[in-house]
Formats: C-alpha cells, sequence, structure tokens
C-alpha cells in the first residue's frame, strides 16, 4: 500500500507509533437547525460520572460527586471523558453548560478512540442549542451525523475551546449519549424499515452451467493489529489468509528479531517490535497456524535493511532543520525542507545494511526448518511491495526511480533464492501499486509523458512484458519463478478509496458500489481521472495467456473505503462475491474491516454468517439477477445444498425476490439471514409461504441464502 499516499498516519497510529491528529477537520455544518433529540440512554456525568465512565483530565478542574463538573478552558484547553466498554448506536452528545454569555461561540466537541480515526471537530453553534434557563444554563445537543459520519468506534468525548477564552469558571451538567431516532438515517446510512412498495425482481441460479472452484485465499486480510481487542476481533471475520506485507516489510531485518524501517510513512525511522510477540513474524505465522489462517509472507528485495532500531534516514543532526520532525525524539526528520522540497538523500548506511539474495534464502530456510516440527506455515511468498514507488517510500536508500530492467534482475535474483529455500514454494509478485504502474515504470513516470522506459522495451506495458521475460526465464532455464501475478488496486474515484473514511453522501455512495465494475466489467468507464475500461481481471487474465499461460491471479491489496457505511460494506460484498465467480488465486483486504462494521458483516455474510462458521460454498455456480441487484451463488460441501449471497443495492427500495432454478434439482429456500446496518448484525428474515421467493429484502442490504432439497 502507498501509505504516504493513502493514510499514513492511519497505519503507523495502529503499529503504536505516536501519530499527531492535529489534521482532524472541522465538521460540515448542516443547513437548519438540529432536530430535537431522544432521551439520553448512556449518561456520562450527572453531577458525577456514571456507569463506567472515567475521567481523564486534561485541564485542571473540579469534578467532584454531587455537583457539576467546574474548570477553565484557558489556552484552549478541554476534558477527556472515556469509557473503554462503550458499545452501541447512539443519536448524539447531550449536555449543560453555563458560561458567561460573552464567550460567545468557543466551544467544540468530538468523539475519539484508542485508534487512528480521526473524528470530526463541531463547533457547537446557535443551531445546537436547544433551550437556555434563565440561570444561565445553555442545553446543548449535537448530532451523531456530525461527530461520527462514518459509525466509527468510539469510547470518548471530547469537550474543548477551539479559540482563546479568559481563564473563568465554566460549569458542565448532564452530559450522556442518546438514543437514536429511527425515523433518521444512522452514520451507516440506514433508518427504520423502508415503508416504499418492494420491487419485484427475478433471480436466476443456474445448477447445469459449468463450476469452478473458489480459491479461498480470496477472502483474505492484511496485517496491522490497533489494539488487543481489534487484533482478536480480526479472527471472528472468517478470513481464510493473512498477508504480511505494506512498505515497512521493504526494510524488515529478521536477521535481529524485528527491526524494519517505516520509510516516507514516518520520518524513516528505524524501529523494533522485538518486545511483542504479536508484531514478530514468528508470532504472526504461529497464530496463523494455529488458526488454521493461510500466510502470505512479503520479502524484501530493496536490497537495503534495517540495521539497528533508532537510526533516521534524515537525521536532524546531519540535514538541518525539516518540515516535519519526529515528534517523539526530535532526531529524524521527514526528509523535506522547511520549504517542502526533498533534501538529496545520504548515503544507505546511516540506517541500512545491505541485504543480497541470500539473506532472503536463509530466512526462508529458517523459516522452512521450524515447518518441520510444526507445519508449513507460508503458502506465499510476495517478492516485495510496489517496487515503482520505492524512490519515494524508500528515497532514503533508493532514491532513483525503478526501471522495467532493475524489477527484472531482482525479481529473478530474489525469487530464485525462495525458489533454491523452498522448492515447493508459491511466488507472487511485483506488488505493483496502482494503474500507471501497471503499464510504466518509476522512470517512465518520473519522464511523464515521453516514458522513455517503455519505449526502450518496445513500448509492451510493465506487467506483460514482466510476464514475458520471466516465461522466457523459465523456458531457457526450467526454472520458475513466478506463480501468481500480484498487484494491488484502490478506486480512484473522488471520495471513494479511503479506508474508513470517503464521502458518504447518495452520489458517493452510488459512485463507490458502481466502481467496483472496473474489477471485472469490459464495458465500464472508470469514473476517475483514469476515465477508460480498467476491467482489471480480464484484462491481467489476457496478459497473462498472452505472455505466461498457468500464472494465478492476486488482488495484494484492495479497499473502496466507508468501511463504516452499508455503501462500503456492499462494495466490499460485491468484490467478495466477483473475486468468486472470476476465479482469481487470492485477494487482501486491506487491512481489516473494524468491529462490527458494514464491511465486516461484509466479510461474514461469505465466511461466518451464522457465528458458527457456516459460509458460502466451494464452488462458484452461474447466477444473474437484474440491475440494482447482485446474486452470487455456490455449492459444496457436499452437492445437495446451494448458499447464495443477495445484494440489495438500492438504498430506498426493498425487494421481493423469486428465485428460478436450472438443473439444481428439486430446493427450497430453507433459511435467509439478513444484514442492513442494524448492530444485530445478520438476522433471519421472514420469508414467504412460497418455497423459492423471498419478500421484503430491505434496501442497502445483504442476505445469505440458503437452498436445501425440499
Amino acid at each position: 500500500m502507498t501509505f504516504s499516499r493513502i493514510c499514513s498516519c492511519l497505519l503507523f497510529g495502529l503499529l503504536g507509533f505516536h501519530c499527531p491528529r492535529s489534521h482532524a477537520t472541522e465538521a460540515r455544518a448542516p443547513v437548519g437547525p438540529v432536530s430535537t433529540p431522544q432521551p439520553m440512554v448512556e449518561p456520562i456525568w450527572r453531577s458525577g460520572l456514571q456507569g463506567n465512565w472515567a475521567d481523564y483530565g486534561w485541564m485542571p478542574h473540579d469534578a467532584k460527586a454531587h455537583a457539576p463538573a467546574e474548570m477553565s478552558l484557558a489556552g484552549r484547553g478541554g476534558w477527556i471523558l472515556a469509557n473503554p466498554k462503550l458499545k452501541g448506536a447512539f443519536g448524539g452528545l447531550r449536555f449543560k453548560v453555563r458560561a458567561p454569555a460573552s464567550l460567545g461561540d468557543f466551544l467544540e466537541v468530538r468523539l475519539d478512540s484508542t485508534s487512528a480515526d480521526v473524528f470530526p471537530r463541531v463547533p457547537v453553534k446557535a443551531r445546537h442549542r436547544l433551550a437556555q434557563a434563565a440561570d444561565g444554563w445553555t442545553e446543548v445537543f449535537v448530532p451523531m451525523e456530525e461527530l461520527n459520519p462514518e459509525a466509527r468506534p468510539f469510547d470518548r468525548v471530547v469537550l474543548r475551546a477551539f479559540t482563546e477564552v479568559p481563564d473563568v469558571k465554566l460549569r458542565f451538567d448532564e452530559v450522556g449519549l442518546t438514543a437514536r431516532d429511527p425515523a433518521r438515517p444512522t452514520a451507516s446510512g440506514k433508518a427504520g424499515r423502508s415503508t416504499t412498495p418492494a420491487t419485484e425482481v427475478g433471480l436466476e441460479i443456474n445448477c447445469a452451467a459449468p463450476t469452478h472452484a473458489i480459491n479461498p485465499l480470496i477472502y483474505g486480510i492484511a496485517y496491522s493489529p490497533r489494539t488487543d481487542a481489534a487484533d482478536r476481533h480480526q479472527w471472528t471475520l472468517g478470513a481464510t489468509a493473512r498477508r504480511w506485507g505494506g512498505n515497512p516489510a521493504s526494510r524488515f531485518n529478521w536477521e535481529m528479531g524485528n527491526v524494519w524501517n517505516t520509510g516516507a510513512d514516518y520520518f524513516f525511522k528505524n524501529v523494533n517490535y522485538t518486545g511483542n510477540k504479536a508484531f514478530s513474524y514468528d508470532g504472526f505465522l504461529e497464530a496463523d497456524l494455529i488458526a488454521g489462517v493461510r500466510t502470505a509472507l512479503t520479502v524484501p528485495t530493496l536490497g537495503f535493511v534495517a540495521r539497528d532500531d533508532r537510526s533516521f534516514g534524515f537525521p536532524v543532526a546531519t540535514f538541518g532543520a525539516q518540515q516535519q520532525v519526529d515528534p517523539d525524539t526530535g532526531q529524524g526528520g521527514n526528509g523535506l525542507s522547511a520549504q517542502g522540497k526533498p533534501l538529496e538523500s545520504g548515503p544507505p548506511g546511516i540506517t541500512s545494511v545491505v541485504a543480497p539474495p541470500d539473506f532472503v534464502e536463509r530466512w526462508v530456510r529458517s523459516i522452512r526448518a521450524k515447518d518441520k516440527k510444526r507445519g508449513r506455515t507460508v503458502q506465499m511468498y510476495i517478492l516485495d511491495n510496489e517496487p515503482m514507488l520505492w524512490n519515494d517510500t524508500h528515497r532514503d536508500v533508493h532514491p532513483k526511480p525503478t526501471s522495467y530492467d532493475e524489477l527484472m534482475v531482482r525479481t529473478l535474483a530474489y525469487g530464485a533464492a525462495v525458489r533454491k529455500a523452498d522448492p515447493e514454494a508459491v511466488i507472487a509478485g511485483p506488488a505493483e501499486w496502482g494503474w500507471p504502474a501497471y503499464f510504466g515504470s518509476a522512470v517512465d513516470a518520473a519522464a511523464g509523458r515521453s516514458a522513455p522506459d517503455r519505449a526502450a522495451h518496445g513500448g509492451v506495458p510493465l506487467i506483460a512484458w514482466y510476464l514475458k521475460k520471466l516465461h522466457e526465464h523459465e523456458q531457457s532455464t526450467k526454472e520458475r519463478i513466478l506463480d501468481v501475478l500480484d498487484v494491488h488496486y484502490y478506486p480512484q474515484g473522488k471520495g471513494i478509496g479511503q479506508q474508513t473514511g470517503g464521502k458518504t453522501d447518495e452520489a458517493t455512495n452510488a459512485l463507490r458500489i458502481r466502481s467496483t465494475r472496473s474489477l471485472w466489467d469490459p464495458t465500464y468507464r472508470d469514473e476517475s481521472w483514469i476515465g477508460e475500461n480498467i476491467a482489471l481481471i480480464p484484462r491481467l487474465k489476457r496478459w497473462i495467456a498472452e505472455n505466461y499461460p498457468g500464472r494465478g491471479i492476486s488482488i495484494g491489496e484492495y479497499n473502496f473505503g466507508a468501511e463504516n457505511h452499508m455503501s462500503g460494506g456492499l462494495a466490499l460484498a460485491e468484490v467478495l462475491g466477483r473475486f468468486g465467480q472470476e476465479g482469481i488465486t487470492s485477494a487482501f483486504y486491506w487491512t481489516y474491516p473494524p468491529g462490527d462494521s458494514p464491511a465486516a458483516w461484509a466479510f461474514r455474510t461469505f465466511r461466518n454468517y451464522d457465528g458458527k462458521g457456516a459460509h458460502f460454498g466451494e464452488l462458484s455456480v452461474e447466477a444473474h439477477a437484474p440491475p440494482g441487484v447482485s446474486l452470487y451463488a455456490s455449492k459444496g460441501p457436499g452437492p445437495s445444498k446451494l448458499v447464495a449471497v443477495l445484494l440489495n443495492l438500492d438504498p430506498h427500495k426493498p425487494i421481493n425476490a423469486a428465485v428460478h432454478l436450472t438443473g439444481c434439482g428439486a430446493l427450497r429456500v430453507s433459511r435467509v439471514l439478513t444484514y442492513d446496518g442494524d448492530p444485530k448484525g445478520l438476522v433471519e428474515h421472514e420469508r414467504s409461504n412460497s418455497e423459492l421467493r423471498v419478500e421484503n429484502v430491505p434496501p442497502y442490504s445483504m442476505s445469505v441464502l440458503e437452498l436445501e432439497p425440499r
């Protein structure tokens, strides 16, 4: 993943680094006053702390029981209230404040959590004030649509001054979270049950058509633990594989225990997590083995790995003042001058040691030696991460753009090292980052329209050339380097490609779901700056057929954003279904969905829909649905049962679905479970009396249909 270009703060917050939250954005104020809130269901402070809530202080204040909290917010101070056990969906934050009228608008509120998520800062305006009493108390209500538009998990409330105020005593009381108004949309995009008449649709499952196996590796996730609770949560998704990768993997030094360099994502800093087994590669492999989850391990081919756990690529002592400096130590900068211009890098030895192919060979041999006692732990080796961005992400040791030829030299050398150490290995590459890198090198990107490197290689797109050269190598040497073609894909449409973020207005939601078609639909013109028919999977299949037949396809990173909104969950469910239909080898979501988010339920819809391990089948069965609806069907284990996933992609209209079967035998819909954003998750759906009909499937929902013999 291109952390620095997509979300560097997110990753390194997850990995435990300090990541300043100074870029929190102010919430967009809706037009008009807020609605009357529902009753308070989660009291926080009522003349004293309530329930499991704790006072995390911040500014000097007097917060004793049986009285309002008193404090000064001079110096833009604030107050944090936290409840690590907080769960549930809420309508908003309600509280009373007593402050001199002369202060005007000075107060803002926001939510927060232990994750790297950044919540909107909401200034308290006139429209938030419900009532003002004669004694100076003002009642305030801020709806959840403003505080938490993406429905992210949170466990604390922050009240602070967003402007300078004098050192005067302020009072707060009756602080709490209100119930969600069932008539209003939630942050996940759902309101109460629709009263719109259902649309009649016909669905078809054709068991007479050819089937193909669904590779379980398509339900993969990436490794990036957030907190202990979040780390445990990844095992409930039903994911079948985990990928050890990302930018730091390019500089990982296994011989020093667990040392790597963060690159451009965080001040080119060497770090060490040896003391935390959850972060060690051995701990990662063993956890996967215990959980029955397969592993894709990224091995470094960049040529340099971290030499210690404390050096910086651009130390301030050597390079002087820089645009930003590591806030923890003040010793290393971001490699940009105060004016924002890139500094010329120093020698790689500042942070790194040489890591030739035999360095990787020794690592693989070490893993395989341990596997003799515990069983195979690595099912796929990935040759590094996004090499056409090294001159950005790792420019302290690789300042020159990667060329066609350099990529091939490194692929052959390091791939041969992996093959030598593990002859049965499945090797994937080149893990390229996106659309421009499918067609040209970093040399071409730096040169612009002239694309000199591609021109020097016959004008052949990089990926096609890469496959052809590796095929020629195997034909001439009998040495197979590549088994799986691996590329990354992030949608480029406006507002849709960010992991937990992204816009969630109706037009963007529709674009997010529609843009998934760029993965498989040859007729779809991508609605972004690309503006072409991407048809990624068909394109990759064609390149493989033309240049190196027999290679598998892996989408090594992908994410369509808005994980906490139903549009994000539906986009992910659509992609998981299509990966099975298209018969690709593997796919690894970046990183994994939070909590009980719609994206998490998309995974469970395919992999753990009843909470007991029930999942989509092993064979893909031909299925058809009208526009606005998607249907994915499967069978196995065993020939007598079908499992289908039905997606209603319309945000407003429910559907009545009649299921037509061809060549499937005498089946009936025996059980339907539906998720439409309800915190309860997938719940049993009431069916009609007809054995092959499901009525009132909610708008913006995903359903599992079990079909069994009559």
